[in-house]
């Protein structure tokens, strides 16, 4: 997949403020689902459908511990975080020279 592509998937993953709260939530350190469900205030279904988005994004990964393959044990993935990183960093420098080049076109004489 192209970084573009990637970059397209991590934006709409996160467009929703639910997901951006399990992304929250799975910065401090893994969780199971039930677990993400209630701290979002999230009926088990609902929480279902947005780790399977944010899954299908690649923002998450999904485990089961070895003593039980029911339990589901999520975690943030960071390649898709470096490639939004690397876009904001591209977009910031290119606003930074348009803004020099407006500011000195302003102050010519």
């Amino acid at each position: 997949m192209s970084g573009a592509a990637q970059l397209d998937r991590t934006l709409a993953a996160l467009a929703d403020p639910h997901r951006r709260q399990v992304v929250e939530l799975l910065r401090e350190r893994p969780r199971r689902a039930g677990e993400l469900a209630e701290a979002a205030g999230l009926t088990p279904p609902a929480m279902s459908r947005h780790l399977r988005h944010l899954r299908q994004s690649g923002l998450v990964e999904e485990t089961h511990p070895e003593f039980d393959a029911r339990v589901r044990v999520y975690a943030l993935r960071p390649e898709p975080m470096v490639h939004l990183l690397r876009w904001l960093e591209e977009t910031e420098r290119m606003w930074s020279e348009q803004l020099t080049a407006f500011k000195a076109h302003l102050e010519r004489p």
